[in-house]
């Protein structure tokens, strides 16, 4: 019998170390080749990491909770002699050349709970009249109902809950196997945690900052070190929208021509040395939050979409962020933010600008308000607005032309 352990692979995207959520296969269980032994979270995305060899799981290094360096010891397999044929075949050196990553990362599809959208540093979110996105796909099976066997995921006993329900558990000492599910098939949501955790009274008074919510403070730090900020703020009178209008796709369309009125907001900036990027394609972010931590997904080339294009791609991106299944690069390379803050409430902001970005534009809550009109006073539905902008990289003019080309396209009728 041999014992080989597999050490954390590299997850790609920069990424050091992830945090253990969930060890599928229990130590002295077998474990078949391919078959998910343990979701890990990262700054990202929860992955499944399938197993290297079929054999039997000697030792977990990590316990859920801890944190693991890529190349630290992960678990420890026991293969070869002593394993049952029909578990052993197509045994392989987990530290062998070409073994040291999975042979596949991937996420849980999972099914998708309503979610809102936030904004660096002010916090809520896209709106639009549309109904929630499409579930990521139909419910999977109860556990009791899943294959097992060689060659299938054996997970005996397991209860269903989503990861990040899961890390919320953890955090706030609640026994998953006290909560009830909500979710599609019984799956256990954040939400069934949090409910669970204050009717037994056991909210945790503090918690170490981990994965997402930890890059999320890193992130603001940084922009707090780099950044010089100024936010500027305006009124858009929206009172002839059409009943229903989509206020997100109203608002990536504004920032379109804000961009084409001052393209220097649309742009990069590196300090070391001082130097400027002017970006073509506008690959907005849309800050959104799933209520355990802000995520910034990508919607690319914005200006070159219809609307009803964006809005299903605005949808597509928001499941992803609820149920974790976004490829890390579909955060990456926003090169301006779009913040949606006024959903739940907030009048103005200054929303915070993430190097090497240069601009943000943040939506308040919209409301009536008197104001005056052809000289009367009349009661209009107003939206404010809030631009904060590098100064390094950007001049108040510059600001000001493209928050007057935000304000002109929002207040037009169609």
């Amino acid at each position: 019998m041999a014992i080989s352990i597999f050490r954390l692979p590299d997850l790609g995207e920069g990424l050091t170390e992830a945090d253990v959520v969930e060890w599928y296969v229990a130590e002295g269980e077998r474990i078949a080749l391919d078959q998910p032994v343990v979701a890990l979270e990262s700054a990202k995305a929860v992955v499944d990491i399938p197993s290297p060899v079929a054999g039997r799981v000697r030792r977990h290094c990590a316990q859920p909770g801890e944190t693991v360096a890529t190349g630290a010891p992960l678990v420890e397999f026991e293969t070869g002699a002593g394993i049952p044929d029909e578990v052993s075949g197509g045994i392989r050196d987990a530290n062998a050349a070409g073994a040291a990553t999975p042979t596949a990362m991937r996420s849980d599809a999972r099914t998708v709970p309503e979610a809102t959208a936030i904004g660096p540093g002010v916090h809520p979110a896209p709106e639009g009249p549309l109904e929630p996105p499409p579930q990521a796909r139909a419910a999977e099976p109860p556990t009791s109902e899943r294959p097992t066997g060689p060659g299938s995921p054996a997970r005996p006993n397991r209860i269903d809950a989503m990861p990040a329900a899961r890390a919320k558990a953890r955090a706030l000492g609640v026994d998953l196997a006290s909560v009830a599910g909500t979710g599609p098939g019984g799956r256990i949501r954040v939400a069934d945690v949090e409910r669970a955790a204050e009717r037994a009274g056991r909210r945790a008074g503090e918690e170490a900052l981990r994965g997402v919510r930890r890059t999320m403070a890193e992130c603001m730090a940084l922009s707090h070190v780099r950044v010089v900020p100024v936010t500027v703020t305006e009124d858009a009178d929206i009172g002839d929208w059409a009943v229903g209008e989509d206020v997100t796709v109203r608002l990536v369309r504004a920032v379109v021509a804000g961009c084409a009125a001052a393209p220097a907001l649309n742009a990069w900036f590196e300090d070391d040395p001082p130097r400027r990027t002017l970006h073509r394609d506008i690959h907005l972010g849309i800050a959104t939050d799933t209520g355990d931590a802000l995520f910034v997904p990508v919607l690319r080339d914005a200006g070159a979409r219809e609307p009803a294009a964006l809005r299903t791609e605005v949808d597509r991106l928001r499941a992803g962020v609820v149920d974790r299944s976004l490829a890390p690069e579909a955060l990456d390379g926003a090169t301006i933010t779009l913040s949606n803050f006024g959903m739940l409430a907030g009048r103005y902001g200054t929303p915070v600008v993430i190097p090497p970005q240069v601009a943000i534009l943040g939506a308040g809550r919209a409301r009536e308000e008197p104001v005056v009109r052809d000289g009367a006073i009349a009661i209009r539905r107003r939206m404010p607005l809030s631009l904060t902008f590098d100064h390094r990289a950007c001049t108040g003019a510059e600001s000001s032309r493209f928050l007057a080309a935000i304000v002109a396209d929002l207040e037009r009728d169609t």
